[in-house]
């Protein structure tokens, strides 16, 4: 993660990424910049220079700058600017209620399905962490796969459109989550946790399932107001 005390990045050597519109694929990059800090709150994203890193005309950037600002991620000042938001606080909670509502019906779901492919293609991401969970270099990388674990349970029980929802309301959650220091007893827990839900669905047992998935989710907004203090100029 780029180190979020850092200033803001120059807006030289975009590369715009490929795959559907092209409002929707400017979406997905400044969002995937926004999240990772890369780009931090109070970051200016002035459109002209966008534009011309990107090579795409005013329009598309339009679309994606609107979309940003539903997810609550930018603040558009028409005629002006448009600044990366600070993150806020309130809006950590609400998403993170609504994860923690969602995905323990998602596993109690899953288990009373036994979808063992579901359950293959998660385990598979847990392995692909446990092999990038030694490097701090690969954190991101960690981070993302952690992203496509939870994905793959919704998607599970046929719900992929649910966990795009939670994913437009966590930008503020996820952006908290960067911050948090990521050391082994974090990365520990993280894996301990997806290992558990698995073993749970695998058990046939709901209420285990929802255990495990409330208490892999219980660490994430524990320690919200120690990082507003320490980041202050990120949060509102």
């Amino acid at each position: 993660m780029t180190d979020p005390a850092a200033p803001g990045p120059a807006f030289g050597g975009f590369a715009a990424p490929s795959g559907g519109s092209v409002g929707s694929r400017l979406y997905e990059d400044l969002r995937r910049r926004i999240i990772s800090l890369e780009f931090p709150p109070g970051t200016s994203l002035p459109r002209a220079e966008l534009a011309k890193a990107y090579e795409v005309s005013q329009t598309p950037l339009r679309e994606a700058m609107q979309r940003l600002e539903q997810d609550g991620l930018v603040r558009i000042f028409p005629q002006s600017k448009t600044i990366v938001s600070q993150i806020n606080t309130p809006q950590i909670y609400e998403a993170h209620f609504m994860r923690v509502a969602l995905e323990t019906e998602v596993v109690r779901q899953l288990t009373r399905a036994r979808n063992q492919e579901a359950v293959k293609h998660a385990r598979a991401i847990v392995r692909m962490q446990e092999a990038v969970a030694e490097d701090p270099g690969q954190l991101l990388a960690f981070q993302e796969l952690d992203e496509m674990f939870h994905q793959t349970l919704f998607v599970g029980v046929g719900h992929r459109g649910l966990h795009q929802l939670v994913t437009s309301k966590s930008g503020h959650l996820s952006r908290m989550r960067r911050l948090q220091p990521h050391d082994e007893t974090k990365i520990r827990f993280i894996l301990d946790g997806h290992r558990d839900i698995l073993d749970a669905i695998d058990s046939g047992e709901e209420e285990a399932s929802v255990k495990a998935m409330r208490a892999h989710l219980s660490q994430t907004v524990v320690n919200v107001e120690a990082l507003r203090e320490r980041y202050k100029h990120f949060f509102s």
